[in-house]
């Protein structure tokens, strides 16, 4: 049976392709590969006299980088197909697939939010980026938090949707109670149609309907690596007392849903507080955890105001 999720995926792809983004996969090291959406100007076809006339020759960005990070229930360009067109005239927009997302995979043990880092941080240095700003969303702001704080010399500054510092022990616990659900796999892993539309009622503002059967086409499609993903919620929790808030010296916007259920506008006004003087926080109305697929015209905006006045303030520095 033809599954639509899977069908639509071709159209996806075109007008990724459009924008100007393209599909590459980067090899961190044996046995543990990224894949990307890269800028089309920085992908060339090898010279004809090239000795191989398979491998691509990269090319260093020219504009101002972009990173997009991904949340847990989509890989990347599903999570912000609604951004890559708005931001690839002035930007040089990077999208990856974290590890057991998409085609991303890896031998290794580790699990953490810092080790996804780690990848990402390889894998943009074998792409030719020096620095970046890092929009992340959800579970992929929490790798970005991560990134910043252990590459501050890579991570010039942070857009953060609908995430949080570390999940601990206590917000971990609390969330769940809140929402009605006993584990964080049972949120974010769901394997059922009315476990993904539990999942979609707590991250969207607006009730969308969608028939049955593209919810299970979705669950086929986008909860691949099962076990993987759940080892990756398993490691993202900690104890309470190992939480600490990082010196970071990036400017941090905080661009949230007002009506976010899974992690609250109070909880990024909080967090503002903890990271100090170079933070700031923005509420989006009528959205939810979502923010960026429910409202995208809105979000674009304030995503490109800001991202304008990091650049303006390196340029008049």
């Amino acid at each position: 049976m033809v599954n639509f999720v899977e069908l639509q995926k071709p159209l996806l792809h075109g007008l990724m392709k459009r924008a100007g983004i393209r599909p590459y996969t980067a090899e961190i090291e044996p046995g543990t590969v990224m894949n990307f959406w890269v800028p089309r100007e920085t992908i060339r076809k090898p010279d004809k006299k090239a000795r191989s006339k398979d491998e691509t020759v990269l090319v260093n960005p020219t504009k101002p980088v972009v990173v997009l990070i991904h949340g847990f229930a989509a890989e990347g360009i599903v999570t912000w197909q609604f951004q890559v067109g708005s931001l690839t005239k002035k930007y040089a927009v990077y999208i990856p697939d974290l590890i057991f997302f998409g085609k991303s995979v890896t031998d290794k043990s580790d699990r953490s939010p810092a080790f996804q880092a780690e990848c990402l941080v390889k894998a943009l240095r074998k792409l030719g980026v020096e620095t970046c700003t890092v929009v992340g969303f959800s579970y992929g702001g929490m790798v970005a938090f991560k990134m910043a704080e252990m590459y501050p010399e890579m991570v010039r500054a942070m857009v953060i949707s609908g995430s949080i510092l570390a999940m601990t022990d206590s917000i971990s616990g609390e969330t769940l109670k809140r929402l009605g659900f006993s584990s964080s796999s049972e949120l974010l892993m769901p394997t059922s149609v009315k476990g993904l539309k539990a999942l979609q009622s707590v991250a969207m503002y607006r009730k969308i309907w969608f028939p049955d059967r593209f919810h299970k086409d979705y669950l086929e499609v986008m909860f691949t690596n099962r076990k993987e993903r759940a080892e990756l919620l398993e490691a993202l929790v900690i104890s309470n007392k190992d939480a600490s808030i990082p010196n970071y010296t990036q400017r941090i916007h905080l661009l949230w849903g007002e009506k976010d259920q899974i992690f609250k506008l109070e909880l990024a006004q909080n967090m503002k507080g903890q990271l100090g003087e170079n933070a700031t926080v923005e509420g989006i109305k009528k959205a939810g955890h979502l923010t960026h697929l429910e409202r995208p015209c809105v979000y674009n905006r304030c995503l490109k105001r800001f991202l304008a006045s990091v650049h303006q303030n390196e340029a008049d520095k």
